[in-house]
Parts: C-alpha cells; sequence; structure tokens
C-alpha cells in the first residue's frame, strides 16, 4: 500500500521565528490556503495566476516540506481584475513595512513589483501572500532582471491543474534572502534541472549577485 510522503520540517533559524513572530504580533495571525482551497477561490478568474516560493519548488521536484504559507502571484496590470474577483474579501498592499487596504478610494497597489496581502475582513486571519510581477505590455517581466520578459506561459510549468513558476527562477528570487529552507530548495531542485535551465540559473546569478556563494559551489 502507498502512502502519502511525509512533509519535512521546515528549516528555520531562531532568527527567522524570532522575525515571524513580530509580523504576526503586529499584523495578526495567517491561517493560509491550500492548493484546492486557492483553485476555488479563483475560479472563473480570467487572468493568469500562478504559484511561487517554495509550493512551486515541491510541484517541480515532488519532494514535499512544510510551508509557512502559499505564495501567489499576478501580473501588476491585472490587479484591478483581481480586486473585482475578490470583490467579498479584503486586499491589502504592503510596502515598506506599512500595510494600506486597496479600497475604491485608494485602488492602486504603491509598486508594480509591490506585495498583496488577502483576508475576509478584518477579524479573519490573513490566507494569502501575492508578491506581484511587473508587466511590459501585458508579458511577464522578471523582478531581478527587467530585460528578460516573456509571455506567462514560458516562465511556468503546469502541475495538477495549477501553473507554477519555473524552479531555477523561483530560485533567483530566493537567492538573495540566504535562509536555511532556500539553502534546501537548492539542493533538492539542481540536480533535476537540466543543463539549459542550469546554464540560465549561473547567467542570472552572476547578473544580480555576482558575490553569491551558490555560484562557486554550482559551477564546480
Amino acid at each position: 500500500m502507498s502512502s502519502t510522503p511525509v512533509p519535512e520540517p521546515l528549516p528555520r533559524t531562531a532568527e527567522e521565528a524570532a522575525e515571524d513572530a513580530y509580523w504576526h504580533g503586529l499584523y495578526g495571525d495567517w491561517a493560509p490556503l491550500d492548493l484546492p482551497a486557492l483553485r476555488d477561490l479563483l475560479a472563473g478568474f480570467d487572468r493568469p495566476w500562478w504559484v511561487v516560493g517554495g509550493w512551486a519548488i515541491e510541484a517541480f521536484t515532488g519532494v514535499p516540506r512544510e510551508h509557512e504559507d502559499l505564495d501567489l502571484s499576478v501580473l501588476a496590470c491585472d490587479v484591478p481584475a483581481l480586486r473585482a474577483h475578490l470583490c467579498d474579501w479584503h486586499l491589502w498592499s504592503i510596502s515598506d513595512q506599512a500595510l494600506r487596504p486597496l479600497t475604491d478610494r485608494h485602488p492602486d497597489p504603491p509598486a508594480p513589483d509591490g506585495q498583496l496581502w488577502l483576508r475576509r475582513d478584518a477579524r479573519s486571519p490573513w490566507v494569502a501572500d501575492l508578491p506581484l510581477t511587473p508587466d511590459h505590455e501585458g508579458r511577464w517581466t522578471n523582478k531581478r532582471l527587467p530585460a528578460h520578459v516573456a509571455p506567462v506561459e514560458e516562465v511556468t510549468f503546469v502541475r495538477d491543474g495549477v501553473r507554477h513558476l519555473r524552479p531555477e527562477i523561483v530560485l533567483l528570487f530566493k537567492a538573495r534572502l540566504h535562509r536555511a529552507k532556500d539553502e534546501r530548495d537548492l539542493a533538492v531542485t539542481w540536480p533535476l534541472l537540466d543543463d539549459e535551465r542550469r546554464a540560465w540559473l549561473l547567467d542570472a546569478l552572476a547578473r544580480v549577485h555576482p558575490d553569491h556563494p551558490w555560484l562557486e559551489r554550482l559551477s564546480g
């Protein structure tokens, strides 16, 4: 009889745990949606959306681990359509460690590479984190490498009916944070990347983080 793999415990340092406690104390609790609930929430939304971060790594590798939340992204140009779709929910923009609701009075996020949080109402926990993606005439734009512009379909893959960001791009975004979980995600992903994806990641890292310790390790 087959069994469901047990997720690996989320690797977290004491500093990361303290940082999480700080944010929870300021802004309240989280009760992240799972993938089925996310699909239900966005059913009928006619603009592209995709999962990023650790969940995208898990979808690519098939190696489960614990997750703090579920991150999804949309193009910045599609935020008005997302607000219309989620009209019964509260969307908040987070920038410079400050939260501001997206309302009819203040409908625009502060920046195309900003971040949104979602909850039902003021008495409810946050359920999703939405790092926005800049766009150029409706095309996906890499927030670390602005010259990298492509259709959403070229930078994502579909697993179990859900679109996810390509793993090498996820790793580029993770590289700046130097967290234990990002080291783990690199370790399980790198052996599964083909030569083209490995070359892309090495080139992108050299452009964005020329002194990053991953470069020497992965080149070797």
